[in-house]
């Protein structure tokens, strides 16, 4: 099994940055993949990144169109943890945000980590 504890979220302006961190219970080189997945109220949850994490897989990235040129998604096999820089946050970001991992044939999540951006 695989916990996932997110952290970083909260409450920024418009054009704001913030950080989201996801760190996994266990050497996220074991892992498959890693990604982060927002849902907004009334909406279905969405992918937001995803990132290999895999040891004998480069760190390949793949992003939403929505969120391309102002997201990174980063790993620090270190720290067996994956974050999400978010710059130019827009209103239209605010969602809950949650960290999953795809490991042997599983997928795990976080609790979810809030982010609201007002206007």
């Amino acid at each position: 099994q695989v916990q996932l504890v997110e952290s970083g979220g909260g409450l920024v302006q418009a054009g704001g940055s913030l950080t989201l961190s996801c760190v996994a219970s266990i050497n996220i080189f074991a892992i498959n993949s890693m990604g982060w997945y927002r849902q907004a109220p009334g909406k279905q949850r969405e992918l937001v990144a995803t990132i290999t994490t895999a040891i004998t897989i480069s760190g390949r990235t793949d992003y939403a169109d929505s969120v391309k040129g102002r997201f990174t998604i980063s790993r620090d096999s270190a720290k067996d943890t994956v974050y999400l820089r978010m710059n130019s946050l827009q209103p239209e970001d605010t969602a809950v945000y949650y960290c999953n991992a795809n490991y042997r044939a599983r997928s795990y999540w976080g609790q979810g980590t809030h982010v609201t951006v007002s206007s």
